[in-house]
């Protein structure tokens, strides 16, 4: 049997890996064992780490973190918020991915509680960073459901969505939901919920036992306008009208009210209201989202929170001027 010399490199990789982070044998002794110079040992560690092949998990959270996750649970009634420390890169894509780091832990013991057999999940960045992070877990018996349309206008598969990345993870059911985000209009989303089929997938998904979800933004770095999924007029009518947030596929004014927009009208999928009362689960990222969160968290439908340090900091800061402001 022939292997590939990419197969060859991933399995000495993997190897090399085990040896290092597990063994903790030095470079020196790897190169020994696996007959390979010590630069080659550096070269197959970096690939077992860029692969995705290695995966680390740090326990326990800065003081700074720890007050501020105290300062938003009591101010927003959450049941739990984590708040994933800031990894000094300043951007957006920093604070994703420490996001996902901590929100990838959070999931991982979710999951292995067997009482939850059926999550409904959302879409967007941020959660596909969380699920790509998740270690694999075996959950065969666990059913993942679309909350929202799984398609572009154009009926493309949205990059966003994170069902099959979730059944690749934990060996469970996926369920997608085959129609678009939003609809072109509120008369193709009345054909689409006609459908027996999705009827049936919303129904299910209604039923979740819990529900993980992502923020949207409606400025320009949110992946409503860089996916292409709102057309640029309909996000400027969207700012007109105050919209800050999309959540679940309805845009809500910074006070956690509807937006008084028709684009949300034409959101084919579960809306918020459906799920309030059940546990929610909203993961966000990046200090540019902070009226977007705050909008969410104002509906009272969010009760678990994962979030970045920069994001928190600046969520209390804005909560705070909007507390004195009404006072």
């Amino acid at each position: 049997m022939q292997v590939r010399d990419d197969d060859w490199t991933s399995h000495m990789a993997i190897r090399a890996a085990w040896l290092s982070f597990v063994g903790g044998r030095t470079q020196g002794e790897i190169a020994s064992q696996l007959g390979v110079s010590p630069a080659k040992v550096h070269r197959l560690i970096a690939h077992a780490q860029k692969a995705g092949y290695v995966k680390f998990q740090v326990d326990g959270r800065p003081m700074e973190c720890l007050n501020l996750e105290n300062e938003l649970t009591g101010h927003f009634h959450l049941t739990n918020c984590i708040v994933a420390p800031d990894l000094g890169g300043g951007d957006d894509d920093s604070a994703v991915r420490a996001v996902a780091a901590s929100g990838a832990q959070f999931l991982a013991a979710l999951l292995s509680g067997s009482n939850l057999t059926r999550l409904g999940v959302g879409m967007g960045r941020t959660l596909t960073a969380t699920v790509e992070a998740l270690p694999k877990i075996a959950r065969p018996d666990l059913e993942i459901m679309s909350i929202c349309g799984s398609l572009t206008r154009t009926l493309a598969a949205n990059p966003y969505d994170i069902i099959q990345k979730m059944q690749e993870r934990t060996g469970g059911v996926g369920y997608y939901l085959p129609v678009p985000y939003f609809a072109e209009n509120r008369h193709e989303k009345a054909m689409f919920l006609t459908q027996r089929s999705v009827q049936d997938l919303m129904a299910r998904a209604g039923e979740s036992d819990a529900f993980l979800v992502g923020i949207g933004s409606v400025e320009n770095e949110g992946h409503l306008v860089r996916r292409g999924m709102i057309s640029k007029q309909e996000q400027e009518e969207l700012l007109s009208v105050g919209a800050v947030c999309d959540l679940m596929g309805r845009f809500l004014t910074l006070d956690g009210k509807l937006a008084p927009d028709t684009l949300g009208d034409c959101a084919v999928g579960l809306h918020f209201d459906e799920v309030r009362g059940s546990r929610v689960i909203a993961l966000v990222g990046g200090e540019s989202k902070v009226d977007a969160t705050l909008a969410a968290l104002r509906t009272g439908v969010i009760t678990d929170l994962v979030t970045d340090e920069t994001l928190a900091r600046a969520l209390s800061t804005r909560a705070g001027l909007q507390l004195a402001q009404s006072a």
